[in-house]
């Protein structure tokens, strides 16, 4: 299987940033890593090999990307409003770097914004965000209101609150969404959710259903047993749903 590794200064973050392409054509998969991980985090876990004989046929071609959950959700010394702007920062990264670099190696017109965790919620805000970059949403295990104190799960911006959060919460900005052209987008896509049943985020998930299906936007919402909250259950709905 065809494995690159590539890394660059981005002007948008300041800083280097690395990630790792699996296979040489077909659909384009935008992964996004777990809170703590890095762009090798879907090829130690296995997901990676989960994909390997789509890869190996064609089919997809993985970008997997770096993280900097530690300088914007979870930089505990920064002002909320520096975490949510270093989370801006970090999409114009996806936006102008990554996207731009994926489409100059393969114009394969199909492109996938996936994640797990902390993932899903970057690959679901992006996709909601930017609806005529992607043709179909892989989110797993994902939380898609990064205000709710869940469990030992806090309010990322400790009860702050303006409208760079409000544009970056789905549950929040989409039931506001009134542009038909983004909704008719939107509902071109093919969007696929997993959750387990005891994951604290579970009625996140179905709130964010209900709100997609008000807004007459065709999803999948799939909820397993138990909490479905690590990588073996990561490479199950991988190889169901990708």
């Amino acid at each position: 299987m065809k494995r690159e590794y590539h890394c660059w200064y981005s002007p948008e973050l300041g800083r280097e940033m690395e990630l790792l392409v699996f296979g040489g054509e077909g659909a384009k998969v935008l992964m996004f890593p777990t809170r703590e991980g890095r762009f090798y985090e879907y090829e130690n876990i296995g997901v990676v090999k989960t994909l390997q004989h789509k890869i190996e046929a064609g089919h997809l071609q993985l970008y997997c990307v770096d993280s900097i959950a530690g300088e914007s959700f979870y930089c505990g010394w920064c002002h909320p409003s520096g975490r949510i702007r270093r989370h801006i920062q970090y999409e114009d990264y996806i936006l102008k770097d990554v996207l731009p670099f994926m489409e100059k190696k393969n114009p394969y017109p199909c492109t996938i914004a996936y994640g797990c965790s902390l993932g899903a919620y970057k690959a679901a805000t992006l996709a909601f965000r930017h609806p005529h970059l992607f043709q179909k949403l892989c989110a797993f295990s994902g939380r898609y209101d990064l205000t709710l104190a869940v469990e030992h799960f806090g309010n990322l911006f400790d009860g702050y609150y303006d409208d760079d959060i409000y544009f970056h919460t789905p549950t929040h900005f989409l039931p506001q969404l009134d542009c038909e052209r983004r909704l008719e987008q939107l509902r071109q896509m093919d969007m696929i959710f997993a959750i387990g049943r005891d994951d604290p985020f579970l009625d996140n998930n179905r709130h964010l259903s209900r709100i997609l299906w008000s807004k007459g936007i065709r999803h999948e919402l799939h909820e397993w047993d138990g909490r479905a909250h690590r990588g073996r259950y990561w490479r199950r709905m991988s190889s169901l749903y990708v």
